[in-house]
């Protein structure tokens, strides 16, 4: 199957909720209202589709979004200038299908001349190994830890430096 990556549409938005829905602990829960307002923001919302629905997403946004997850607050509060991976997903009947890999190829493309790095988070606990691989190999290097969900979970805090900036003169 051939997938394209567009910006994400209203009409995709129940869908992609779904998918949303159905990775968690991996990613946290959210509303249909948090998907629909980030359709025609200034955010990285896109989708790999295949067959009429997305086979995949990924949201990022840079630090001045109006954003309060924790998460993206400890980067905040590290880095000036970034673009924060909030979720990806690849839908269950289209993994291994290098979805995801293609969706970071199109966000470095995008973020590459908006930000000098992008950052994520990747739990420990409950562990998620294969997020934990594909982020080293997609480049990834962890910067620190923190527990979240009232002590339930441990992510590992990623940052992936872009090409073409000097990080010495953009970080605090």
């Amino acid at each position: 199957m051939s997938y394209q990556i567009r910006d994400v549409d209203l009409q995709s938005v129940p869908y992609i909720h779904e998918m949303n829905e159905g990775s968690l602990p991996h990613v946290n829960s959210v509303t249909l209202e948090y998907f629909r307002a980030q359709v025609g923001s200034d955010s990285y919302f896109r989708a790999a589709y295949g067959g009429g629905d997305a086979a995949a997403f990924l949201l990022a946004m840079s630090e001045r979004a109006d954003y309060d997850s924790m998460n993206f607050l400890w980067f905040k509060d590290r880095y000036p200038r970034f673009i924060y991976i909030d979720r990806v997903i690849v839908g269950e009947g289209h993994r291994r299908a290098g979805l995801g890999a293609s969706l970071y190829a199109d966000l470095v493309q995008w973020a590459s001349l908006r930000r000098p790095l992008l950052a994520c988070e990747v739990n420990l606990r409950p562990s998620n190994e294969p997020s934990l691989r594909f982020h080293g190999k997609q480049g990834f290097t962890p910067v620190g830890t923190q527990e979240t969900d009232g002590g339930r979970k441990t992510v590992s805090l990623m940052i992936r430096k872009l090409a073409g900036w000097r990080m010495e003169h953009d970080t605090r």
